[in-house]
């Protein structure tokens, strides 16, 4: 009796899992998978494009019959543009919590649109290269993620997707202002690019702050790993451009572009000083955490990161070898609670995570190095 009600149990809990959602826990996505290899830097760029149809109130202020109003119309000019031909939609409504904080960190929807009781839609596309949020803080969040600075493949894939969208859209744009959107800060184009940047010689000198106040400090935000709102971790700090109003797309692209290659070299300088001044400290540090990763049989997602991030820098000033980054920055994903619990069926208990992403990390690292 016990084991069919298990077994009820189970199929149950497959049933409310939708069509096709396991296919994107079943691959690394794209954007990471071609990033290239000793490139520790510039992990990633995003493009996101904030946009609201008129005669609807924004998602704040609107009723629910509203919001499912804006979701059938972008289903609607989903379905009629060959570029989304391929995108799988998910309502927000239907993805189990699990799946939810899952899409967080793969980066593809927002904490803010997980968590907010709005009806809402997802679009992804096979890649996990383009995608859509319907009803976050605005109508429309468009979304393109490359590997390594891309602004500009990022701004051309973005760009022909919300061309499309436009022209099966009634999208609120005034010539005096550009598109409105719900905050302020994104008023004008919309856009907010964004680089995911691993810094840890800066960090270690608690150069960070000065740096941004050299390069740009009204120009640029600085977030943690999931963007606004979240705590830096493994020392991966996510720069965006910080106003849209009155700059054209090329500009905000064009200036962040100068902004990242400026971080990059300044962290390139960084890890120099650390080589030159403090070999030995840094040494220590990055074996330390080589040598933690090999044993430990308890590791919070917290811990992880710090680690990674040593080994990352290890890797990169060619004081470890036989480490493939590529396969240290897969295990940036695999390794957080909601991935574990679906790709390794982990217990939701925090212990019991911590001591399978101890022994996850153990077999990678010492069959690795």
């Amino acid at each position: 009796m016990k084991n069919s009600t298990k077994k009820r149990s189970e199929a149950a809990e497959k049933e409310a899992i939708p069509e096709g959602l396991m296919h994107y826990f079943n691959q690394v996505p794209v954007w990471l998978d071609r990033a290239a290899e000793g490139d520790n830097i510039i992990l990633s760029t995003r493009i996101r494009l904030a946009r609201n149809l008129t005669k609807l109130p924004l998602p704040g202020q609107a009723r629910r019959e509203q919001l499912k109003s804006v979701i059938q119309k972008v289903k609607k000019a989903v379905g009629e543009i060959k570029i989304c031909r391929e995108m799988a939609l998910f309502s927000k409504d239907d993805l189990p919590p699990l799946y939810k904080n899952a899409f967080v960190e793969r980066r593809i929807i927002s904490p803010a649109f997980s968590e907010a009781d709005l009806p809402g839609l997802v679009a992804i596309d096979p890649d996990e290269q383009l995608g859509i949020m319907v009803n976050e803080e605005d109508h429309l969040r468009i979304q393109a993620v490359q590997a390594g600075l891309s602004l500009h493949e990022a701004w051309r894939q973005i760009s022909r997707l919300d061309d499309e969208l436009s022209e099966h859209l009634d999208v609120a744009f005034t010539p005096q202002f550009g598109y409105l959107t719900s905050c302020p800060t994104n008023t004008g184009t919309g856009m907010r690019a964004s680089i995911l940047i691993h810094l840890p010689a800066l960090s270690m000198a608690d150069e960070i702050d000065k740096t941004i106040k050299k390069l740009a400090p009204n120009e640029i935000a600085v977030r943690g790993f999931y963007g606004e709102g979240t705590d830096v971790v493994g020392n991966i700090y996510q720069i965006s451009n910080q106003l849209t109003l009155g700059r054209t797309e090329t500009s905000l692209i064009n200036r962040l572009e100068i902004v990242a290659d400026k971080f990059s070299e300044m962290e390139q300088e960084a890890r120099q000083r650390l080589l030159d001044q403090q070999k030995v400290e840094i040494e220590d540090r990055i074996f330390r955490s080589l040598a933690v990763m090999k044993s430990a049989r308890l590791m919070s997602s917290h811990e992880f990161m710090k680690y990674i991030s040593m080994l990352l820098l290890g890797v990169d000033l060619e004081i470890l070898s036989g480490l493939n980054p590529l396969e240290l920055k897969k295990l940036m994903i695999y390794t957080q609670p909601a991935h574990m619990q679906i790709m390794y069926k982990s217990s939701a208990d925090a212990q019991a995570r911590d001591i399978l992403r101890a022994e996850i990390v153990r077999q990678k690292i010492n069959s690795s190095s």
